[in-house]
């Protein structure tokens, strides 16, 4: 139930306090069986919606929860979903929304529940093609928080004339924030964040080999870059997205005068 609709029967007299602080205090989770209790208070009280790792779960457990939350919060983001879940996911809810790498993140809607625009505008970087199924989750997390986003992809700099083609379209884009997806030796990040005057979130992602493998070589070399740059954790998606996107919906609020 919503806080308003409490409170105003608390006012006409239809619940007593007691009951009135008893149902606040059970809003912000939803209970799923004995296996999770989903926070569906999240976004109202963060700015940041609740996604669901799908990674580890069992299929029925998913399902789930998946069901439980759709039919709460109306849209549903996903993450690290595997090509076994993906079939399950598409046979009980048919209009998911998929990202480019198709199991790297997706969205469950009602058909009725769209992001509300908020303004903000995210770009996605990545240096390689290996990178993208990072950047998507990214994308898709800020999409769902209601910025317009820009991709940009393989631009790396072992081809550093690639960036410098697109750098135009970043600066035409005027983006309140960008996330650069990176992995071997995760220069990119620094690199961006010396051409252009938008906070820049490292995304350091687990491709490469041999030494500083699984994303090791790229989250020290963007930790130690001497230019001004956030940086999240390895292959961490959701939470490079979803910071860029409350940076962007911050601007995007001051450029309202809200």
């Amino acid at each position: 139930m919503d806080l308003q609709k409490i409170l105003e029967q608390y006012r006409q007299g239809v619940i007593d306090l007691n009951s009135a602080e008893e149902m606040i205090r059970s809003m912000g989770y939803l209970a799923v069986s004995d296996i999770a209790k989903i926070d569906t208070f999240r976004c109202r009280r963060t700015g940041v919606p609740e996604a669901i790792l799908a990674e580890d779960k069992n299929d029925d457990d998913l399902i789930s929860i998946v069901r439980a939350s759709v039919e709460t919060v109306g849209r549903l983001l996903i993450t690290r979903v595997s090509p076994p879940q993906l079939e399950k996911l598409e046979a009980a809810f048919p209009n998911l929304q998929k990202s480019r790498s198709q199991t790297t993140c997706v969205v469950y809607a009602d058909g009725k529940s769209q992001p509300v625009q908020s303004g903000g505008i995210v770009a996605i970087i990545s240096a390689g093609t290996v990178d993208i199924k990072v950047a998507e989750e990214a994308k898709m997390t800020a999409e769902e928080m209601g910025c317009k986003t820009i991709e940009i992809y393989d631009v790396g700099v072992a081809g550093y004339h690639r960036l410098l083609l697109e750098m135009e379209k970043l600066r035409e884009a005027k983006p309140d924030a960008v996330v650069v997806a990176a992995g071997r030796e995760g220069t990119l990040p620094t690199v961006v964040a010396g051409m252009i005057d938008a906070p820049v979130i490292g995304l350091p992602v687990s491709s490469g080999y041999g030494a500083g493998a699984k994303g090791k070589a790229a989250l020290l070399s963007m930790l130690q870059s001497c230019s001004v740059i956030s940086v999240v954790n390895i292959d961490a998606g959701f939470i490079a997205g979803a910071y860029a996107a409350r940076i962007a919906n911050k601007m995007a609020q001051y450029r309202r005068g809200d």
